[in-house]
């Protein structure tokens, strides 16, 4: 029997739910044109609703076009044809790289998919309030799963498990606690910081310590710290944290690793006031390419943002249910 998709902590009556579990399921295909439905009986017996509520959701869906039925034999699929998905992405924040994401993811999809955008901005209960504002209307729920801290992080969890697997899509970041199978690009920050730092050995060689400049305040996946402290250890290198840098004097013989850009440009301004050459006795690494770094050449570890929102958006088209590690890798350049 087709199974509705009805959610018993949703505050939307259930002749809704049931609407847009039909539009849903008919939109992605799984209902194909000319396919019986249950009966009103069936339905009503199954999930133990009354009769009026599924009498009220199949006449407005009659009415609406996506079911006809035919006396004496039930009720039909009527809308089988192709339809343009529903998407709603919900971001942790809008920045460049974040918008490189989202136009691949476009450009992928086409003409095949209508796309919305919210953003959570890391706020647990925002994201809370966006999935219980939009459950069923629509196909897929694109969603970035960054939340800090932990007590946070339970709050999104829940939200989290409140949309049905096969309409979930986790990108950017892994969340090994959803124990539920669904479709996943992501990133591995501890292991791709290091192994993207490891892969420029021959560089790092010249440097005796390496400091890391993280922002507590700046939602960042602890990840990243102990990506940078692993490579530390194994390459025998001095590890040190700096919240910025303006906190930190100048010696040579030491590599930065930099999150954000306002100190990337304070601390190559330091460099140039100070008598040290960058590249030789001071080395400086950013985290995630843009343009403007290519131009000034400044050393990158990075993600292909662009092969995120392709990859994310073609597995999407193909109903595929996998996780997928993007690339990440080092671009070489005249700071290290």
């Amino acid at each position: 029997m087709y199974q509705l998709k009805l959610n018993p902590n949703d505050k939307t009556p259930k002749y809704k739910q049931i609407i847009q579990s039909v539009i849903s399921d008919i939109e992605r295909n799984v209902l194909k044109k000319n396919e019986q439905l249950p009966s009103i009986s069936e339905l009503s017996e199954e999930y133990y609703l009354a009769r009026d509520t599924v009498e009220k959701a199949y006449r407005e869906l009659k009415e609406r076009g996506f079911i006809t039925s035919v006396q004496g034999k039930g009720y039909y699929v009527n809308s089988g044809e192709s339809r343009k998905m529903r998407i709603l992405l919900i971001f942790n924040k809008l920045s460049s790289y974040k918008k490189l994401i989202y136009y691949a993811f476009l450009k992928v999809l086409g003409d095949k998919a209508s796309v919305d955008l919210q953003i959570h901005h890391y706020n647990a209960r925002l994201f809370d309030e966006i999935i219980d504002k939009n459950l069923g209307k629509y196909n897929y729920y694109v969603v970035m799963p960054h939340f800090f801290p932990d007590s946070e992080k339970a709050i999104a969890m829940k939200a989290l498990e409140k949309i049905p697997s096969d309409e979930l899509v986790l990108l950017d970041k892994d969340l090994p606690e959803y124990k539920n199978e669904c479709l996943s690009v992501y990133q591995d920050f501890e292991r791709d910081v290091a192994e993207a730092l490891e892969s420029a050995n021959d560089l790092f060689a010249k440097y005796q310590r390496v400091v890391l400049v993280f922002p507590s305040d700046g939602n960042y996946p602890a990840d990243i710290v102990r990506g940078v402290r692993y490579f530390c250890v194994n390459a025998h290198k001095e590890f040190i944290i700096r919240e910025n840098v303006d906190e930190e004097l100048l010696t040579p013989h030491t590599a930065y690793v930099v999150v954000e850009e306002h100190d990337l440009a304070e601390l190559v301004k330091k460099v140039r006031q100070s008598s040290y050459t960058l590249g030789d006795e001071i080395g400086v690494v950013s985290f995630n390419e843009t343009t403007l770094k290519e131009l000034l050449g400044i050393t990158v570890i990075t993600t292909d943002f662009e092969t995120m929102g392709r990859t994310a958006a073609a597995l999407l088209l193909d109903k595929k249910k996998i996780k997928v590690k993007n690339p990440f890798y080092m671009i070489r350049r005249e700071t290290l």
